[in-house]
């Protein structure tokens, strides 16, 4: 529970790098005075979820390099292209949520409607 002088020294909530059950994202709420046991793990995650997206990419370039290249390999190497960019995706948000907003960039305005930063291809 926060108290009317925490609001200000807690942390916005931490985009974990899994969903639950039912598909929906899941949260970390902390007081931000340091890194949790459950933020270390998600850490972990993350830094997995990045190296296999690396091995990945490696892995297409050698691929689309084969002039035999079947349809089943291309639809295989697509559908974990598209999984590994979903966790691309889902890291940057988090981390974008979570970078600090400089006080000369704060004039009360918003840029956008949506709360949640967005990522888009090629920015």
């Amino acid at each position: 529970m926060i108290q009317s002088g925490d609001a200000a020294t807690a942390s916005p909530p931490r985009l974990l790098p899994w969903s639950n059950l039912d598909g929906n994202p899941c949260y970390l709420v902390t007081d931000g005075t340091g890194a949790s046991h459950l933020s270390r793990i998600a850490d972990g995650i993350e830094s997995v979820q990045l190296d296999m997206a690396d091995d990945l990419l490696d892995h297409a370039a050698d691929l689309l390099g084969d002039g035999k290249i079947t349809t089943p390999q291309l639809r295989f190497l697509v559908a974990r292209l598209t999984e590994s960019l979903y966790d691309v995706q889902r890291i940057a948000r988090s981390r974008g949520a979570r970078l600090p907003v400089p006080d000369d960039c704060d004039d009360g305005e918003s840029d956008s409607e949506d709360e949640s930063p967005e990522v888009h291809p090629g920015h």
